[in-house]
């Protein structure tokens, strides 16, 4: 690291650190703002099931409205996340995000590990969607706001949200209203890569008791990758996709006293391939004589085959409430289907099994897909009845039921691989390890999945004077059966059925003392679950001894919990309002994922004891007239407690106490501000500017020890020795995303905004991946560059 480097973080450390610090002092600040300056808006939440204020919200949460939405010309919940303390998210692609809240992390959850569970839940409105790795990605149009609920959220959202909960609030059907949008957008990524959206939505009513609000979107997504080809072909933003899709709800209201809400959600993902900058591929690379030597740049990869990603989601659910006369019941029934499809070039990694078997090199070049699909049912229904009167006493019970059926397929074809796995090994060879599954493809496993969910939940609170205490719980009983069923050389043709069962009982314990009008202390207690697990068995056939005595005992993993602890501060003073949080989690048998070495397979298992600790803060001021700012960080401590070490003695993984848990920054913070003005007559302006600052992380514990670290092949292919290494510093450096935008805002309903997001064009090393440990590739997943588009809104 040069000298200059050292120094601009070494600002940028300054810099945030000062930022962090006018965040803690912001009651100060609160308390010398004019007294005539405009109040900010009151944002409506609905995180303890009834309608509330953020400010009233007796734990850390925040809310994203439309209005910011429009402004930043945020399209993904990562484009949100800048402005919320505490959230990160990984970026993997288009509907393969990952997301994590106050340091709760397991490290990288890849694309063959269908049994792990989410740490954050998503809902879209009552509806939960989360699916570990295949979260959907929902489009942000037509949304009310977003909810990021922090810290532990087992009593009122169950499995799933044990670091927390994120919630898609949709603009619902109204009543007696005509009303609608439109939204076109044109924007370039990277400088030579067009997409851009059109959006609609519709709120008709059919009758003085029904109304329809309908939405349809289309986006395309410009690439940013390029991808190096045999004989020197180079095709250009590979990862260019799209996203279509809509819902049509129906507000049904007979009665005063009683509503429906039917709706169908329907959305299309697709990805032509993936944002991975590879450092190293067996087939280019700067060590071969007998093939072209390939130096890879920043965000080039090396395919033999293209790549693609399709997620089509189906989601119906329907909403009933029925006002009992000082309570209030309520039904959510929602049925989901999933059909996920991954294509991946795993030309590389069966190639550099070839070698190991001494396979010729017309065998090593094999063009190789892996083929990973994932079909879904889920079906959840929640009942639940709460109190809706003013008294001092206030409460909601509940009881939820989900059933998921899932499939998990893994094909890997490589056409003509058996001709040469006979003429090696022996004739038949290929024949006698297929199990079942048809030829040329050396890898299959069929995992299909049986989850069934049953709980009873309850929170009330009461208060007494400025006092206000809060009491609930969830008592939970889980089951999971799973067949694994595997054939073809490089697997160990099992043929098993694995079950696994929990139940366990979450509180959760909340102080809030009113100390004025203006100010609030919150003091929590809670407690949160992930359901554990049964791991897939190793692929022994490319393990090396070490590695499959190391980890192949690891066969099962169990439920995850932990304890959260916080105090907390909210505040308003006039135009300015600070709330923070301090908090300490005390993590059990933390599930942890890392690469089995050379086996091509991950595994998870229990670490016994883990902990976040930490500082976040959320400052919104309104300095003057049109002139607004907002602050939000987060100083956090994330670690192991505990040291895993195999017979040997050796630390297994990286998961030794005191070293970080993956894929969490220690510190950052956002900062924007926006200043409005009526520019002419009937038209409103603005400017708006944010910068993020994300720390330095590790995709996985293991990346700790021995960092940098040399990979090297050991294989002995286009004229390579097998000996040079490839050396990777697998810090993931910290980051700055600069976002700006203007608009114009006009009384009759036409809105114009135009921003380039990425304004200095970072290449963000958002996780590291090594394919079979390094031996066949080695890449980063990279965020997106810099995107300059504008949009144009018409409301009617």
């Amino acid at each position: 690291m040069t000298i200059a480097t050292s120094r601009l973080r070494a600002r940028r450390a300054l810099l945030g650190g000062a930022a962090l610090s006018t965040l803690l002092l912001a009651p100060a600040l609160a308390a010398a703002q004019q007294a005539d300056q405009t109040a900010v808006e009151e944002i409506i939440v609905t995180a303890t099931k009834r309608d509330a204020t953020i400010q009233d919200i007796p734990f850390s949460i925040n809310a994203q409205t439309e209005k910011d939405i429009q402004r930043s010309g945020a399209v993904t919940l990562e484009d949100l996340s800048r402005n919320v303390a505490g959230l990160t998210i990984q970026n993997l692609g288009p509907g393969q995000s990952q997301v994590s809240v106050r340091g709760v992390s397991a490290g990288q959850v890849v694309r063959d590990q269908p049994g792990v569970k989410e740490q954050v839940g998503v809902y879209l409105d009552e509806s939960v969607i989360s699916l570990s790795l295949f979260t959907p990605d929902v489009d942000l149009f037509d949304l009310n706001r977003v909810e990021t609920l922090r810290g532990p959220q087992g009593t009122l959202f169950g499995s799933g949200s044990v670091g927390g909960t994120i919630r898609y609030i949709t603009n619902q059907p109204k009543l007696g209203v005509n009303e609608g949008v439109f939204e076109a957008n044109a924007n370039l990524t990277g400088g030579d890569a067009f997409g851009g959206h059109v959006k609609g939505a519709v709120n008709l009513p059919i009758s003085d008791k029904v109304a329809m609000r309908a939405v349809g979107y289309l986006t395309r997504y410009g690439g940013f990758i390029d991808a190096r080809k045999e004989g020197g072909k180079v095709e250009e933003n590979v990862n260019s996709g799209s996203r279509r899709g809509g819902r049509i709800a129906f507000l049904i209201q007979p009665t005063e006293t009683f509503n429906l809400t039917p709706r169908v959600v329907y959305q299309e993902i697709r990805a032509n391939g993936f944002n991975r900058q590879e450092v190293f591929n067996l087939f280019a690379n700067n060590n071969t004589t007998t093939r072209p030597r390939i130096q890879l740049g920043e965000r080039e990869q090396y395919l033999l085959l293209d790549e693609s990603f399709a997620d089509n989601t189906l989601l119906a659910d329907l909403t009933a409430n029925l006002d009992l006369g000082g309570a209030s019941l309520t039904s959510v029934t929602s049925y989901i289907s999933r059909d996920i499809a991954v294509n991946r070039d795993a030309s590389a990694l069966s190639g550099s099994v070839s070698v190991d078997l001494g396979f010729p090199a017309a065998a090593v070049t094999l063009p190789s897909k892996l083929v990973d699909t994932t079909d879904l049912e889920q079906f959840t229904q929640e009942l639940r009845l709460a109190s809706t009167g003013d008294g001092p006493l206030q409460w909601v019970v509940g009881g939820f039921y989900s059933k998921v059926d899932r499939v998990y397929n893994q094909r890997l074809p490589t056409p003509g691989y058996d001709a040469y796995t006979d003429a090696v090994l022996g004739a038949g060879t290929s024949a006698a390890v297929a199990n079942g599954f048809s030829g040329n493809s050396p890898y299959n496993a069929y995992l299909p999945y049986d989850i069934k969910q049953k709980a009873l939940f309850g929170e009330l609170n009461y208060t007494l004077g400025k006092l206000t205490a809060t009491a609930g719980g969830r008592y939970y009983d889980f089951s999971e059966t799973r067949q694994f069923k595997s054939g073809g050389l490089f697997a160990n043709g099992d043929n098993r059925t694995d079950k696994t069962s929990s139940d366990g009982f979450t509180p959760r314990f909340l102080l809030s003392y009113e100390a004025s009008d203006t100010v609030t202390f919150n003091a929590q207690a809670s407690k949160g679950f992930r359901l554990g697990g049964v791991n897939d068995p190793l692929n022994i056939p490319l393990c090396s001894a070490q590695d499959a005595a190391i980890f192949g005992g690891y066969q099962s993993y169990n439920d995850e919990t932990l304890w959260n602890y916080e105090g907390g501060i909210k505040s308003r003073f006039g135009g300015v309002r600070f709330n923070g949080a301090v908090f300490y989690t005390d993590i059990k048998n933390l599930q942890t994922t890392l690469d089995a070495g050379s086996c091509s397979s991950r595994v998870v298992f229990n670490v016994p004891k883990a902990h976040t600790k930490g500082i976040e803060g959320e400052l919104t001021a309104r300095l003057a007239n049109g002139l607004d700012i907002g602050v939000s960080g987060s100083l956090l401590e994330a670690e192991f407690d505990s040291t895993v070490k195999d017979g040997t003695g050796a630390v297994i993984g990286g998961i030794r106490e005191g070293n970080r848990l993956p894929s969490v920054p220690k510190f950052q913070i956002s900062f924007d501000v926006t200043y409005s003005r009526e520019v002419f007559d009937g038209a409103n302006g603005y400017l708006k500017a944010s910068i993020q600052h994300v720390g330095s992380r590790y995709t996985q514990a293991s990346d700790q020890e021995n960092n940098p670290r040399s990979f090297v092949s050991n294989l002995a292919f286009g004229g390579a020795t097998g000996l040079v290494p490839t050396v990777v510093d697998l810090q993931l450096p910290s980051y700055e995303i600069v976002n700006l935008s203007a608009g114009v805002e006009m009384k009759d309903g036409v809105d114009i905004t135009v921003y380039v997001n990425n304004l200095f064009d970072e290449n963000a090393l958002l996780s590291f991946d090594r394919e079979r440990g390094g031996r066949a590739r080695l890449g980063y997943s990279v965020g997106q560059p810099r995107i300059a588009g504008v949009t144009v809104r018409k409301s009617f």
